[in-house]
């Protein structure tokens, strides 16, 4: 077999998804204000809602039924923004250190590096992820994980859609340069309002709701709010999600070969400046 061949094969490419895996795993295992980071934030998500909604309880009777609706519905937010926060920040180290362009001189694809990113997003979230549920167990006796296996559906068009935001991101991050990470923490934001995560989809004007039903997310917080207000899995709400998930995960992934065919040809991965 030729050189060309044992590079193209699945073993060598999973060994250098791997390997970029295991750099940023070494930053992170070794550095304690990284991992704290992780989890400081969802606690203080989760204990604020958690609160508010004792509160609510408490002051009113029809509220109460809505047992674990904010937090189950910061939870799964946590999902989608740090998902999105964990493969654009891994993908952000690489330009922070002008180590994007020694990457791309190496057998090292782009679609192996965005393999590795969408890796470490799973990683980072289960860091800060795990501990919260347990968290909120403790202090208010919700338990995500009795969801079973709806949950797996959640997460996946969560991540899904986290990840569609970080390539896209990141692709516009290397066509403009580093000016443009402030969108690494703002573009999310901008579903939060429109994905009905606190409140049901009826809640928004008539013309809001077409614009809402546009997103993936709305239909998991639309399937969490059924699960646990009514104990029924809306999976006609799901294959909507994955649906939506997979045709603007295709062109999240479009969109950033673009911008990186862009950035090669114009030497942004070797000028990586403001």
């Amino acid at each position: 077999m030729s050189a060309a061949g044992m590079d193209n094969g699945l073993g060598a490419r999973l060994s250098r998804v791997s390997a970029m895996v295991q750099r940023h795993w070494y930053l992170l295992r070794h550095s304690w204000p990284r991992t704290i980071e992780l989890v400081y934030w969802p606690t203080v998500q989760m204990l604020m809602w958690g609160f508010l909604q004792v509160w609510l309880a408490g002051e009113s009777g029809p509220v109460a039924t809505a047992a674990g609706v904010f937090i189950g519905g910061v939870l799964l937010w946590d999902v989608l923004f740090r998902g999105q926060l964990g493969f654009s920040i891994t993908f952000l180290e690489e330009m922070w250190a002008r180590n994007l362009g020694h990457l791309m001189m190496t057998p090292l694809r782009p679609s192996e590096f965005v393999a590795s990113l969408m890796v470490m997003s799973i990683i980072r979230v289960a860091i800060g992820f795990i501990p919260v549920t347990f968290l909120a167990l403790w202090f208010f006796g919700f338990n995500l994980w009795s969801m079973g296996l709806a949950l797996v559906a959640f997460f996946a068009n969560l991540y899904l859609t986290s990840w569609s935001i970080g390539l896209f991101v990141s692709g516009l991050v290397l066509r403009h340069g580093l000016g443009a990470e402030n969108l690494a923490w703002s573009l999310s934001f901008l579903l939060l309002p429109l994905c009905c995560v606190y409140y049901p989809l009826e809640t928004l004007p008539g013309w809001l709701q077409s614009v809402s039903l546009c997103f993936a997310p709305t239909y998991v917080f639309e399937g969490m709010r059924a699960l646990l207000l009514e104990q029924t899995f809306r999976s006609d709400l799901m294959v909507r999600a994955l649906a939506i998930n997979v045709a603007y995960f295709a062109l999240a992934a479009i969109a950033f070969r673009s911008l990186f065919d862009g950035a090669r040809r114009t030497g942004a991965l070797l000028q990586m400046g403001e």
